[in-house]
């Protein structure tokens, strides 16, 4: 998909499972179920999808999905299905070595967007993408080095602290154009710091939603996740940005749908629903 000056394509890093639940907070498990099955440990299916940028002499990844750094128990608890590079397997079948990447946008720093950051070798730890600079917010790089006990299992400093420690993480405040036509905004019901990311300008926009919007099923504004730390504010800014996508044709994309990768958002008589699928070149995921 051509978005102003760059090309954009999605790029599937690992499958995993978390618990129904949590992800859909205080609705109903007899509606949620219809868009996502549980499994017998009532978990649901869900990817961790990355979008790739390329244009203005750059290669932008969005997101780096869960990275490899896991145990056995670990594995079993979210049933990952990777290997250990996935994210960097799935970029090369796109033609895009690691070193070819020239900035990585995190939309936050839970353990499921930034795990790919780095990489373990027997030295250590190390970038995952040698030659790219790492943009977060920086109030999510304050809250994520002091957690809340709420959420403190969702960060794993292994994954981010090296590359602050190497002035590798470049930290936005508020809503900014990071890189030309590269929009981020802190929507910050999910966790203090989370920013959407934004390729291209007014109508026919692409919207990487982050948890903001993690599937398709959560487009209506009161499913919310159980995750979600103020989930008032959640709906709060969901509503405002379907409003400018609605109006605006906006495609967004799904972080962590595993049928839906992209879709289009329209207005219905019960509020905002997707208007159906969009294609946006997801290739086959690349899994050992």
């Amino acid at each position: 998909m051509k978005v102003g000056s760059y090309t954009l394509s999605v790029v599937e890093a690992e499958r995993f499972r978390l618990d129904g639940g949590a992800m859909f907070g205080v609705v109903p498990k007899p509606l949620w179920s219809r868009a996502h099955p549980a499994d017998e440990r009532n978990r649901i299916q869900l990817v961790t999808r990355c979008l790739l940028a390329r244009g203005e002499g750059r290669v932008v990844l969005v997101d780096t999905g869960m990275g490899g750094d896991w145990t056995d128990k670990e594995r079993d608890i979210y049933a990952i299905e990777n290997g250990a590079r996935a994210i960097v397997k799935s970029l090369e079948a796109q033609g895009v070595a690691a070193a070819d990447v020239t900035d990585v946008v995190l939309t936050h720093l839970h353990f499921d967007h930034a795990g790919g950051a780095v990489t373990r070798h027997a030295a250590g730890l190390s970038p995952t993408f040698p030659n790219a600079r790492y943009h977060v917010q920086e109030s999510q790089l304050e809250w994520a080095l002091a957690p809340s006990e709420r959420d403190r299992r969702s960060y794993r400093p292994d994954t981010f602290v090296p590359l602050q420690q190497q002035g590798r993480l470049v930290t936005a405040r508020g809503r900014r154009e990071i890189l030309p036509g590269v929009h981020v905004e802190p929507t910050e019901g999910h966790t203090i710091g989370h920013q959407v990311v934004r390729f291209g300008e007014g109508r026919g926009s692409v919207l990487y939603c982050g948890d903001l919007i993690p599937t398709a099923a959560h487009i209506p504004t009161p499913w919310v996740m159980g995750y979600d730390l103020f989930p008032v504010t959640t709906m709060n800014e969901k509503r405002a940005l379907l409003d400018r996508a609605a109006d605006e044709q906006w495609v967004l994309v799904m972080e962590h749908d595993p049928l839906n990768p992209a879709v289009g958002v329209g207005r219905g008589k019960d509020g905002f629903a997707s208007s159906g699928l969009v294609g946006i070149n997801e290739p086959p995921a690349v899994f050992s």
